[in-house]
């Protein structure tokens, strides 16, 4: 690792012994690419209802994909239908006068259903899935991680801003997509584009073609029943804090659902 010893010294993490990242999935490219630089990225997972880190990978023993074993006096389990349940003495009491609101969350042997669906794997690492309130279930009755197939085409299709994934109760998955700004600008400078507002790009023939590239890419890594069949570049860029995104850039996939309703049907329909 002396190879990146003046990277390291530059970005000012010379000192590091231990790196962590949660709120959301970060890209496994972007962990690898901080462990090939000696940095110890690893991912880590808590709620505000547990005051903290829940699980967190130690530095010595990172499990790339996962969001660690849980924290000391922690107790992590998975429920029947995939949920993660945590119980704690750093677990909240309840929610401030909300008493039904609470016994809805914390079951009466201490238990917080968190919300999030997850595995355990034989080390007692745990790796989040996703929102159980966002899981696709398809036609078929398959269950699948929206933010996954999202994910994934993220990380093939450079050109990629914003992805939502769309099939509940459908035959099959299709996506909206807009476009980064900063990569449409550069992909307009590198082929002579006098225009590179999304606007102008979202159907230029060769800018589809580059998205539908990276989505043949994303489906290779996902399995039959995940795979995009088919999608719409939109003419904008979500913002956050709009209609699409949170300002934490969360999707708001009801809102996206309803408001681009003639874009989702016509996918479906041709």
């Amino acid at each position: 690792m002396s190879l990146f010893a003046g990277l390291r010294t530059m970005l000012g993490l010379d000192q590091v012994e231990a790196i962590n990242v949660g709120a959301a999935p970060t890209p496994v490219e972007v962990l690898e690419f901080f462990h090939a630089i000696g940095l110890p990225l690893a991912e880590l997972w808590g709620m505000s209802e547990s005051c903290g880190a829940g699980t967190v990978n130690p530095p010595d023993r990172i499990k790339i994909g996962t969001v660690g074993p849980a924290v000391l006096g922690m107790q992590v389990k998975i429920a029947d239908d995939g949920e993660v349940l945590a119980r704690g003495p750093s677990m909240m009491r309840g929610y401030r006068n909300d008493p039904e609101k609470t016994a809805e969350t914390i079951d009466p042997d201490g238990w917080l259903h968190t919300g999030d669906i997850g595995t355990l794997d034989e080390d007692g690492y745990l790796r989040i899935v996703d929102r159980k309130k966002e899981l696709i279930i398809n036609a078929a009755g398959k269950n699948m991680s929206p933010s996954h197939i999202e994910g994934t085409v993220k990380a093939t299709c450079p050109l990629a801003g914003s992805v939502v994934a769309i099939g509940d109760n459908r035959k099959y998955v299709v996506a909206l997509l807009t476009l980064d700004p900063e990569a449409a600008a550069g992909y307009a400078a590198q082929h002579g584009l006098p225009d590179s507002s999304p606007k102008a790009l979202h159907d230029n023939a060769a800018v589809l073609a580059q998205v539908a590239a990276g989505i043949d890419a994303a489906n290779q890594r996902l399995s039959r029943v995940e795979q995009i069949k088919k999608f719409a570049v939109l003419p904008a860029v979500w913002e956050p804090g709009g209609d699409e995104l949170t300002p934490t850039m969360k999707l708001k996939r009801k809102p996206i659902a309803e408001k681009y309703r003639d874009e989702i049907e016509a996918l479906y329909s041709s």
